[in-house]
């Protein structure tokens, strides 16, 4: 809903360039979506740098560079109208994220889309986040909505990964930073939201052989 990947990862990159090292998106793109699988950039910058960093120190400040740009982010193109859309239609909604709940609570709360959704499951819900399927049956129990019955939104591999596990359709709308990664194996790639309405969206879901 927010494209907050970028503004993490240019804050990273950027403490990399100050050292003389380089934060590749390809290393980058493991970590998208999901779980860390052991990767940690710090780890990273010292191994390039071939000596220890005050990482408490290169942490607040990335996470400072961080939060001053997404709390500025508006909702991705197209999330608005498919909101009202949903609620027009009397539709359930439901958020999965990887992410912690002070997070995204943080962020649907500063647009003011809280009221909106009947299930939020971040990391502090499960034991396994993305690609394992865990988030999407939280979310799924508690709408009480079965998979087959449902639609996913997803941004990143693992995120598709996560929801087709769970038995769900899923929509891949890759942002900035995994725009080049591969997204084959959703069901449908859409560049925006902005570009299908939810009708016709819906009308596709339902049409699926």
């Amino acid at each position: 809903m927010v494209e907050t990947e970028a503004s993490i990862f240019n804050a990273a990159s950027s403490v990399f360039r100050r050292f003389g090292a380089e934060l590749t998106l390809q290393t980058w793109q493991k970590v998208v979506g999901g779980r860390l699988n052991g990767f940690d950039w710090y780890d990273q910058l010292e191994q390039d740098l071939g000596r220890p960093v005050d990482r408490d120190t290169l942490r607040a400040e990335v996470q400072q560079q961080h939060h001053a740009v997404a709390n500025t982010l508006p909702a991705q193109p197209g999330v608005i109208e498919y909101i009202d859309e949903a609620g027009a239609r009397g539709l359930k909604l439901g958020v999965a994220s990887s992410s912690s709940r002070w997070w995204v609570t943080g962020h649907l709360e500063r647009l003011d889309l809280m009221q909106h959704f009947d299930a939020v499951m971040t990391s502090d819900d499960v034991t396994h986040t993305k690609p394992e399927p865990d988030l999407y049956h939280a979310a799924l129990a508690a709408l009480d909505v079965a998979p087959t019955n449902a639609f996913a939104i997803e941004d990143s591999p693992n995120g598709v990964t996560a929801a087709q596990a769970a038995g769900l359709f899923c929509v891949a709308v890759p942002n900035e930073v995994t725009s080049g990664m591969p997204l084959e194996h959703a069901d449908l790639r859409l560049e925006s939201l902005a570009d299908l309405p939810l009708a016709e969206l819906i009308a596709r879901f339902e049409a699926r052989g």
